[in-house]
C-alpha cells in the first residue's frame, strides 16, 4: 500500500449530487480499455461504506476494482463529504438513496460491495430491488437485532431508559467533541483493524475530516437516536433467507466488533453464499489487506459470471 499520492486522488472522479434536497458526494471510474462482451467484466460495482467511514475507505479498491469495471462509491447520507443533515435516519433511507442514485446514474443490474453498515444496506437494498443487483458482496456483516434477541423482555423497559439517556443531544455533543480529535480516532481504530500498521496518518486524515464539517454533531445526534428505534433495521436472517443471488461474505477472524462466529450461523441462512475467512485481519478487510481481498472479489466474480 502507498500513501504517495494523497488519497483524494486515488479514488476516482469525485462529484456532488442532490438527493432530496441533500447533497451527496460520488464517485465513479470507468475502465480505460473495457473488454467487450465479458459478462464478467461489463458489470459495474457500486461501494457502500462503513459507519463513520467514507468514499476514502475504498481508495485501496477503487483503482483496482476500476481496471476492470465501471464503479462506483458515494458517501451515504450523514457521512464523509455528504451533507450532515438532521434526517430521520435508517436501513430503508440509505437502500432508498442508494436505489435513487442507481436509477440515476447506472441503471444496470449492479455487484453490490459493503463493509459493515454497508453490506447491511447492500443486502436489505438486494432483498428490496432485485432488479438493481445481480451480486453481492459482504464483509463484517452487523445484526441490529442481536442485542434485543439477547436481553430478556422484561429489561427492555430498562435497556431503553438508558438508551434514550445516552442518546441525550447534550451527552451526544460533549462526547462527539472528545472522540472526533485525531488521537482519540486513533485510539479507536485499534477495535476494528487488528495490524496497528494499517492505522495511517492518511486513515485518520479520512475519518477526522468529516467531523469537522457543518453539522456533523448535529447528524451524529440523529444517528444515534436512530438506532434506538426498532425500525432502524429489517431483520437480518430473514433478509439473508429471501436472496436468490450469488453472495460472498468476507470475515476478519480478529474482527473485535462483529463477532466473527456469526458468520457461520449467517451462511446456514442461505446456500447461496459463500463465505470467506481472513486470518489476523479485522473489522476492515479492504483496507486491511486490500490486495488479498481485491482478488479474492475479482476472482469470486469471474467465478459467478455463469450464473447470468
Amino acid at each position: 500500500m502507498t500513501e504517495s499520492i494523497h488519497w483524494q486522488q486515488r479514488v476516482g472522479n469525485q462529484r456532488d449530487w442532490v438527493w432530496r434536497g441533500w447533497q451527496t458526494r460520488y464517485t465513479y471510474i470507468r475502465p480505460q480499455n473495457p473488454v467487450v462482451n465479458n459478462p464478467s467484466t461489463s458489470r459495474p460495482l457500486m461501494l457502500l461504506h462503513a459507519f463513520g467511514a467514507s468514499i476514502g475507505h475504498w481508495r485501496h479498491n477503487l483503482e483496482i476494482f476500476g481496471k476492470q469495471h465501471t464503479v462506483y462509491a458515494l458517501d451515504m447520507l450523514g457521512f464523509g463529504a455528504s451533507e450532515k443533515a438532521p434526517a430521520n435516519y435508517s436501513i430503508d433511507l440509505w437502500v432508498e438513496q442508494i436505489y435513487d442514485f442507481w436509477k440515476t446514474f447506472v441503471r444496470k443490474p449492479v455487484i453490490l460491495i459493503g463493509n459493515s453498515i454497508g453490506s447491511l444496506i447492500s443486502l436489505a437494498a438486494a432483498v428490496k430491488y432485485p432488479q438493481m443487483v445481480e451480486g453481492l458482496v459482504m464483509m463484517s456483516l452487523p445484526d441490529p437485532n442481536l442485542e434485543r434477541e439477547a436481553i430478556p423482555a422484561f429489561l427492555y423497559p430498562l435497556v431503553a431508559t438508558i438508551k434514550n439517556f445516552v442518546a441525550n443531544p447534550l451527552l451526544v455533543k460533549s462526547v462527539f467533541h472528545f472522540i472526533r480529535q485525531p488521537n482519540i480516532l486513533r485510539r479507536g481504530a485499534t477495535l476494528a483493524y487488528a495490524n496497528p500498521e494499517a492505522i495511517t496518518d492518511e486513515l485518520i486524515d479520512i475519518l477526522a475530516k468529516p467531523t469537522q464539517d457543518r453539522g456533523s454533531a448535529r447528524a451524529l445526534t440523529a444517528l444515534v437516536i436512530a438506532q434506538n428505534n426498532p425500525n432502524y433495521s429489517p431483520n437480518v436472517k430473514k433478509l439473508l433467507s429471501n436472496l436468490t443471488i450469488p453472495t460472498l461474505m468476507i470475515w476478519g477472524d480478529k474482527d473485535k466488533i462483529i463477532p466473527p462466529k456469526l458468520a457461520s450461523e449467517f451462511v446456514r441462512q442461505n446456500q447461496n453464499i459463500q463465505l470467506v475467512t481472513l486470518e489476523n485481519i479485522g473489522h476492515c478487510p479492504h483496507d486491511e489487506c486490500p490486495d488479498k481481498v481485491n482478488q479474492t472479489i475479482l476472482d469470486w466474480i469471474n467465478s459467478v459470471s455463469s450464473y447470468q
